[in-house]
Parts: C-alpha cells; sequence; structure tokens
C-alpha cells in the first residue's frame, strides 16, 4: 500500500521508481513519455513551475490566459502531446512528476542512484526531497555563455536567453531600446520576439560573417527548414527595419545607473576590434549571446567522461545509446552538446530506449524505429558542429577589455588582476585563478565568468570545463539536515 503523502506534497504518493529523469525540457520530456510507454515508472523533475525547459517556456498554467505568449514558440504540436502523454501518465501513477523542485545534488549507491532536491514550490518553506532509481538520465540543458565588455555590470545588460526568457514566460519586454549582439542564429528569434512585443531593436550585431557557412554546405542541404525559418527572421528583421551588422560586436556599454549608449565596432577575422569603426548607439537595454554551455553540474560528481564538444566547451561523452560511461546513468540534450530542440528530443526518444533495453522492461516504446532516431541525431549533429565552426566566439575578443573592465561580477574581480595571475602566478588555468583572485567563488559559482576567465588565461585550443562541485544550486541548512545525511551515505530518511 502506498505511502501517506507528507504534508504539503505536491507530488504523487511514494513508490518505486525505475528512471529519474532530472530535466523536463525537450529531451527530459521525450524520455520519460518513451520511457512510460514502455512500462517503467518514472520521476521527472525540474525547477520550473511546467514542463518545456528553456525551450518551451511559458507562464505558470494559472497564468496561462492572462500572458499569452504562444506565437513565441516553435512546435508547439508536438510540446502538447508530450503534456498529454505525461498527464495521462500521471493520472495512472507510473509518472511522478515533481515541479518547481532544484537538484542539488546525486551519488551513485549500491542499487543505482540517489537524487537529492529541495521543493521549492511552497515559499517560504523548503522540504528536502530525495529520490532513489536504479536509472537515471540527466537532460538539464545549457546555459548562456557570457564574454565581457566595459559596462557590460551595468544595469539593462542582460543575456539574450535572460531577454527571451523575460518574453516566453511572463510576457515581459525588458527595455524600449535594445542592442543585440554576439554570435550565432539565436540573436534573430530574440530580435523578432522583441520587436513583435514593441520594443525598437535599433541593431542586431553578429560578430561573424555569413560567407562562413559556404564552407559546410552539406548540413545546409540536409536542413531545409532551418533555411526557411532564418528567412522567416530575415523577413521580421525586414518589415522592422532593423539592421543586422556582421563582423560587429558590442565592445562597450556606458550610463549612469543604467545602460545609455552602447558602443559597436567592426571586427577583424579574428575578433580584435578596427581602429575608426565604432559607434556610439543610444540604447536603455543590451541582450549578449555567444552560444551556450553545457550544464554538467550532476554529471561532474558521477565521474562520467566528457568530450570536446566542438565549440569551445566540454559535454558528457555517450555512445550512440545515449549512455555515459558511468553504468546506467545516461544524458540527453544540450548536456551532450548544444544542437537545438529537435535533436534534444531525439536523443531524448534514444535514451529511453537504452534504459528499456537494459533493465529489460516489459512492453515497447512508442516512437519511431530506433534506427531513424539515430540517423536524426546524427544529421541534427552535424548541423550542430557546422553551427559551432561558423560562429566560433572570436580569438582576440580581449582586445576589447580595459584592466579596469569586470570579468566576475559576484567578486569584483578585474580582467586585469586575471591577466596579472597568469603572467605572475603563472595560472595556468580557471581553477588556479579562482584560487588567486576568487574569480568564479561568488553567487553563480563560476557560471558566468568561468569561460571568459577560461579564454583569458587557457590555450586557445584547449575547451573549457567546469569546475566540479557537490552542491549545484544554493541549499538551505535545513534541507540539508532533512535530506538525512550527507549525499553519499545511502540512508536517506523521506526517500520518494
Amino acid at each position: 500500500m502506498p505511502e501517506p503523502r507528507h504534508p504539503g506534497d505536491r507530488s504523487a504518493p511514494r513508490q518505486p521508481h525505475d528512471l529519474v529523469v532530472v530535466g523536463a525540457g525537450p529531451a527530459g520530456m521525450a524520455a520519460a513519455a518513451t520511457s512510460l510507454d514502455g512500462g517503467l515508472r518514472v520521476a521527472l523533475v525540474d525547477s520550473g513551475p511546467a514542463p518545456g525547459g528553456q525551450f518551451w517556456r511559458h507562464p505558470p498554467d494559472h497564468a496561462r490566459d492572462a500572458v499569452p505568449t504562444e506565437d513565441l514558440h516553435h512546435d508547439l504540436r508536438t510540446y502538447r502531446a508530450l503534456r498529454a502523454a505525461l498527464a495521462a501518465h500521471e493520472r495512472t501513477g507510473r509518472l511522478t512528476l515533481l515541479l518547481d523542485h532544484h537538484v542539488w545534488t546525486t551519488a551513485a549507491v549500491a542499487d543505482g542512484f540517489t537524487v537529492h532536491a529541495v521543493d521549492r514550490g511552497s515559499p517560504p518553506e523548503e522540504r528536502a526531497v530525495v529520490l532513489r532509481a536504479p536509472a537515471l538520465l540527466v537532460a538539464t540543458g545549457a546555459y548562456d555563455r557570457q564574454l565581457p565588455f566595459p559596462g557590460w555590470d551595468l544595469p539593462g545588460v542582460l543575456t539574450a536567453g535572460g531577454l527571451q526568457a523575460l518574453l516566453k514566460g511572463g510576457g515581459v519586454v525588458a527595455g524600449r531600446r535594445v542592442v543585440l549582439g554576439g554570435t550565432g542564429p539565436f540573436l534573430l528569434p530574440v530580435a523578432a520576439a522583441l520587436a513583435a512585443r514593441g520594443a525598437e531593436v535599433v541593431a542586431v550585431c553578429e560578430a561573424a560573417a555569413p560567407s562562413a557557412w559556404l564552407r559546410h554546405p552539406a548540413p545546409l542541404l540536409r536542413h531545409p527548414a532551418k533555411w526557411a525559418e532564418a528567412v522567416g527572421y530575415a523577413g521580421v528583421l525586414a518589415r522592422h527595419r532593423i539592421p543586422f551588422r556582421t563582423r560587429t560586436g558590442i565592445v562597450g556599454a556606458e550610463g549612469e545607473g543604467r545602460v545609455a549608449v552602447v558602443r559597436t565596432a567592426s571586427l577583424d577575422a579574428d575578433g580584435a576590434p578596427l581602429p575608426g569603426t565604432e559607434r556610439r548607439i543610444e540604447a536603455d537595454t543590451v541582450g549578449v549571446g555567444w552560444g551556450f554551455v553545457p550544464q554538467l553540474d550532476l554529471l561532474l560528481p558521477l565521474g562520467c567522461d566528457l568530450a570536446d564538444a566542438g565549440d569551445g566547451t566540454v559535454a558528457a561523452a555517450v555512445d550512440a545509446g545515449q549512455r555515459t560511461t558511468v553504468p546506467g546513468l545516461y544524458a540527453a540534450g544540450e548536456t551532450c552538446g548544444v544542437g537545438g530542440a529537435a535533436l534534444a528530443l531525439s536523443e531524448g526518444r534514444v535514451a529511453a530506449v537504452s534504459v528499456l533495453t537494459d533493465l529489460r522492461a516489459p512492453g515497447r516504446p512508442g516512437v519511431r524505429p530506433l534506427a531513424a532516431e539515430r540517423r536524426a541525431v546524427a544529421r541534427h549533429r552535424a548541423f550542430a558542429r557546422a553551427l559551432a565552426e561558423a560562429h566560433p566566439v572570436p580569438r582576440d575578443w580581449p582586445a576589447w577589455l580595459t584592466d579596469d573592465t569586470t570579468v566576475c561580477r559576484c567578486e569584483e574581480v578585474t580582467a586585469g588582476a586575471v591577466r596579472a595571475a597568469r603572467t605572475d602566478g603563472p595560472a595556468p588555468d580557471h581553477r588556479q585563478v579562482k584560487q588567486l583572485t576568487r574569480a568564479g567563488m561568488g553567487w553563480c559559482q563560476g557560471r558566468m565568468c568561468g569561460p571568459a576567465v577560461h579564454c583569458l588565461v587557457a590555450a586557445r585550443a584547449e575547451p573549457y570545463t567546469p569546475a566540479e562541485r557537490l552542491i549545484a544550486t544554493p541549499v538551505t541548512l535545513g534541507a540539508l539536515a532533512d535530506s538525512g545525511g550527507s549525499p553519499a551515505d545511502g540512508t536517506p530518511s523521506q526517500p520518494i
């Protein structure tokens, strides 16, 4: 007989799980639905108020009608089908859906894995939640990679992903006059969405040159839908008269208390500003994006191997079935390298079939044949590699920085201090810089400054590897105490 619910617990009654999926974005939703169709009992955990991740971020269910954001999304048919499938399995009790739950660590135990989370759905109280299962699938996505520039710590400077999250999650337009910069096609939907909501997008500054795509024609030809999408965004930019400037970077921001002026400059082939090309643009908001960094916080403590993602970062190393090098541990989506929602969906389904096979579960997964999914993964991965090569982080971006430019905003560490740690230390990597300067020791734990510090001190060809952390998200001492001891002791007090 199932145990009674904890007071205030919004989850299903406790029952054994075959699989815990962390992350309810496209990869996690697809993996959970496929595993459930195959007969498994699944716990799906996400820090957001609704499934969908960043790609399908929506306002909370109770606010959907008041804040319509449907026009900002792609492939909502797939999203609705996955939500319906998950809801059906939740009604049968096979799915435990835990929203507003932040996973702060994972640990391998004798019979599988222990997942420690805190329930933040009923503030101000936080309740510790412990999940155990023989199989664990991590689909925690990625976060914006940022490169500092003079003035990037002013209010009004956001990541491009942050601007989009405000729009999708609450219909909020962050500013009236916006300048976007960085590299990659993600800048286009952000510009289009801001313009559609009434913001004046003064300029989109793309650091790369469009001709770079001519070196990779095959991936483009295999993805005609990508061309159609790009043409659509180009039409939106033209309709709103938004300038799109290639080989251009945001090299500074100025203002008293908030951004008032953005400085842009033309860039040479390596990303250094060209003398005499600087422009000053009046704006109250800046959105900057240099791609994304895979979120590996939960995988690193488990000891799985990593692989060079080809874009200056590392990702989880997986086989053709999305298995990591740790038995029983799987990864899908952006944790395996950034490649978009379609790739994440296919990887989630492939991972689920592997779990079903490895656990010898009864039933048959209700997806396309596995061979077709694997071909889709290979095709989308090839496009992601071409994208990374066409839109790299410029080698000479540090030329934008003055010695007094803040690099680590949490600890107020300047570029001059980082450079001194490299030349006088010498510090061979960002971990040593952290010890010498405290860069990366603040609230964000290096998520904002880590890639930039790495670029300032490491060899160009060496990808950025984040530091291992036992605690992946801030957690109270009370929640730690309620978790039943250290995460590795295998004796949680109240497992779900």
